[in-house]
């Protein structure tokens, strides 16, 4: 017979395991698992994972460790690659991370935001050289935005704030982080969806600029609030953006046009760049 000390030491010894199991099969299968208990140490977690790298894998650049939004476990960006690992960087992950609440693809949009070549879709990276790719169609450092229509605009912010025109996709998560250090600089924004993520985005773009006030329905939209379908109503200016999108090489999002001289800024930037760029004189940079 099993003595009761035996048997508390074995369940104690079970969550353990389990752990180590579970990361062993994430690893093993490419599926990323979060919600796991990261392990005690007395190194900030980035601190800790950028070390065991740096031991592990010395010839691979590290660009970025984000150990804040996914639990348990650390995003690590390498140039236009990224991967996942644990907290003691003993596992290494390969894979895609769903978010089931919002129905996002989180590993699709930051591989996107890293580099525009990648389609959202299938967010596969190149396999062969890029002497062997034909030229990607980048994006122009000017463009004239005379053309675009007003009924393909959100407006938001401040008047009197520094003006910003703003292509973006409500399923964009570095969109909605941009949001926030526009709203944190006061700027006057100017926003014009693309539809970079498809039908589902293209829906929702419909429902933002349909609704009665449409600088609430686009807060609600980047916060995964459902929308409310305000019916039919004239959508020729979202088609607009979406022609100019691909006019001018907008393959990702966000893109930022300062409107005094149509100067282009491609992906997220802090508050602090954003605001430099917005308020530049356009004669300095030339």
């Amino acid at each position: 017979m099993t003595s009761p000390l035996i048997q508390r030491a074995r369940k104690q010894a079970r969550p353990a395991a389990a752990l180590a199991a579970v990361l062993t099969l994430s690893a093993a299968t490419g599926w990323a698992v979060a919600g796991l208990a990261a392990p005690a140490s007395p190194l900030p977690a980035i601190e800790q994972v950028k070390a065991a790298l740096k031991l592990r894998l010395p010839k691979t650049p590290i660009d970025a460790i984000d150990c804040e939004d996914l639990d348990g476990l650390c995003e690590v960006t390498s140039k236009t690659t990224l991967f996942y690992v644990d907290r003691a960087a003993r596992y290494l992950v390969i894979g895609r991370i769903y978010d089931m609440e919002s129905r996002q693809d989180l590993t699709a949009a930051k591989l996107l935001a890293l580099n525009p070549d990648l389609l959202a879709a299938g967010g596969a990276r190149r396999t062969v050289s890029d002497e062997a790719q034909p030229a990607r169609k980048s994006a122009p450092a000017r463009v004239d935005l005379s053309g675009l229509p007003a009924n393909g605009a959100v407006l938001w912010g401040p008047k009197d704030g520094p003006k910003a025109v703003v292509f973006s996709d409500f399923k964009c998560g570095y969109c909605r982080k941009l949001e926030k250090e526009l709203e944190a600089i006061g700027a006057r924004v100017e926003e014009r969806p693309i539809s970079i993520f498809g039908a589902e985005s293209r829906r929702i773009s419909e429902q933002v600029v349909c609704a009665s006030h449409p600088d609430t329905a686009l807060r609600l939209a980047y916060s995964d609030v459902a929308l409310v379908n305000p019916g039919p109503c004239d959508t020729s200016g979202l088609d607009a953006n979406e022609a100019f999108a691909k006019r001018h090489g907008f393959s990702g999002t966000p893109v930022v046009v300062r409107p005094s001289d149509g100067a282009v800024l491609e992906g997220f930037r802090p508050a602090a760049e954003l605001r430099a760029f917005l308020t530049a004189r356009p004669d300095k940079e030339k």
